[in-house]
């Protein structure tokens, strides 16, 4: 592992990306003074800063969990060993507190952290987020700049304005994070899908796509810009590894594309689904840090060594979403653009949650930080097993493998979900228990089970289409007190959903009750048992 930045390269020059918003957009007059701030002996009287004499915080403190708050080993979180957990290891905590005033020189304090900042966040923060890529995403070159922005949609706001001109395109999965696709909207920014398999965004179909651009027949110039989730993919719930995100990326290099890398999930890698009667009951042992490191799906940023990369990190799936608060890494010149954009638009990240976040970082270190996400990784872990567990209480689950070249799934484990016969009344068993309800993939990372629905089974198949049966299907589970993500709203564009004969839901199992889980999953059983047996 190369760990002296000299040994390599520079990015080169990717500065014929940036948009004309970009390009025309100013220093800030009054953010152009804070490069003199804390020059010793300097008086300033340029900017109005408020006096952090009133501002109304004495202190600001929380309790925060241990970093061993949460096991490491699927089979003490939940189930026969949760009591033994539970009693060795009850929460515990210890008091965090940052003061107005600072007692040693370099110490945060509320003077500062409340204070009009430099939009590329507290120094404190960019000194975890440069210990963090460079021990965990590892550029491949030496350059790289950190600075913060508000959560990863902010993050992938100011790169699309930064990179994107109006009636351009950005490459993205045919499935893809709704919201990404909204940013762009208004600015006339438009996606342009790409195929997917089991692990993602297909390489060969990217290619493809770029080579045979048609900009007439199109209606607009060969996009340079990919937006992804390589890991937990929204809404798939698939892990992209090393091999496909080596062959992406050298694709983007022959074309000239700009990768977006959003990874709000990348510390949730779950790994395969192993149903109840063949999981290991004799847990594994604790993985120490650079093991676990190991162990992770790499970033796009280890086979980047053009600078080509901009990834997003973010806290809000491993502190709290609420915080606001991630970081760009980026080549310098997107990065000074894309801080000259935050000057004028977000500024600085939420000082509380700055304070907050730095103090906990400095409590827990490095080795704690990643501890507590090994964690996290476990919980997930757990709630995703137990609702393919409850999946497979209510339907009569059947695992095949897709071949290459079919969709979404293909190369995957796929369970298709045909009807118990205790569901069903006499004269059915013969008819329904062959007949598939739903199929999917239990995801690898992230919060997120993506349900792909059969409707060509369903009696009105051909003469209602699939858009409007799930549609229909999505209103009678919420009547019944069930609420699931319509997978229309997941698609790139209306193509997508027009190509497909079937519909989808995407369901989590991040936040519900063990309980409501298990209820939910039951709910869904009955509504679309009855679903299916409509013939009027």
């Amino acid at each position: 592992m190369t760990t002296v930045s000299e040994k390599l390269p520079e990015s080169i020059d990717l500065s014929h990306h940036l948009s004309n918003f970009s390009k025309a957009r100013p220093l800030s007059p009054l953010k152009g003074l804070q490069k003199y701030w804390g020059r010793p002996g300097l008086i300033s009287l340029a900017g109005g800063l408020p006096s952090p004499a009133y501002f109304p915080f004495s202190s600001v403190g929380a309790d925060i969990l241990l970093p061993t708050s949460f096991p490491t080993q699927a089979g003490t979180s939940s189930g026969a060993f949760s009591w033994l957990w539970n009693l060795f290891s009850s929460e515990k905590s210890e008091p965090i507190s940052v003061p107005r005033y600072a007692k040693k020189t370099g110490d945060l304090d509320l003077a500062n952290a409340l204070q009009y900042n430099m939009a590329s966040g507290q120094p404190k923060l960019r000194e975890f987020a440069k210990e963090v890529t460079d021990k965990i995403f590892r550029p491949a070159y030496s350059n790289y700049i950190v600075l913060a922005h508000v959560g990863n949609t902010d993050g992938w706001m100011k790169a699309v304005l930064t990179l994107c001109n109006p009636g351009e395109g950005v490459l993205t999965s045919v499935w893809t994070y709704p919201s990404a696709l909204a940013c762009m909207q208004p600015y006339n920014i438009k996606p342009v899908p790409v195929a997917m398999d089991g692990v993602g965004m297909r390489a060969d179909a990217l290619r493809e796509l770029l080579l045979t651009w048609d900009a007439e027949a199109r209606g607009m110039s060969r996009p340079h810009v990919m937006y992804t989730v390589p890991v937990g993919q929204n809404p798939t719930g698939a892990t992209m590894g090393a091999a496909r995100k080596k062959e992406i990326y050298d694709v983007c290099v022959e074309f000239d594309v700009i990768i977006v890398e959003d990874d709000p999930y990348y510390f949730l890698q779950e790994g395969p689904y192993r149903p109840k009667d063949s999981r290991n009951s004799l847990q594994q042992r604790q993985l120490n840090t650079t093991e676990f490191i190991e162990e992770l799906a790499p970033s796009y940023l280890r086979f980047d060594y053009q600078g080509r990369v901009i990834r997003l990190e973010t806290f809000s799936k491993t502190i709290a979403p609420g915080c606001r608060l991630g970081w760009f890494t980026c080549n310098p010149v997107f990065a000074e653009r894309l801080e000259r954009q935050a000057e004028t638009s977000t500024q600085a990240p939420c000082g509380f949650g700055q304070a907050l976040v730095i103090t906990t970082l400095e409590k827990w270190g490095f080795d704690g930080y990643l501890r507590w996400v090994q964690g996290l990784q476990n919980q997930y872990k757990v709630r995703r097993d137990f609702m393919v567990d409850c999946l497979a209480d209510e339907f009569d689950l059947r695992m095949d493998t897709l071949p290459c070249d079919v969709d979404y799934f293909s190369g995957s484990n796929v369970y298709t979900a045909y009807p118990k016969s205790r569901h069903l009344i006499m004269t059915e068993k013969r008819m329904l228990t062959n007949e598939p309800l739903f199929s999917f993939v239990p995801p690898t990372s992230g919060m997120f089970i993506w349900l792909k629905l059969h409707f060509d089974r369903h009696p009105k198949h051909g003469v209602i289409d699939s858009k409007d049966l799930e549609l229909a299907l999505w209103e009678e589970l919420a009547k019944a007190g069930v609420l699931f993500g319509p997978g229309q709203m997941f698609a790139a564009d209306a193509t997508v959903q027009e190509a497909e004969d079937q519909g989808h839901f995407r369901i989590s199992f991040s936040n519900a009750e063990f309980d409501d889980l298990k209820k939910a999953i039951s709910i869904f059983s009955l509504v679309i048992l009855k679903f299916f047996r409509t013939s009027s």
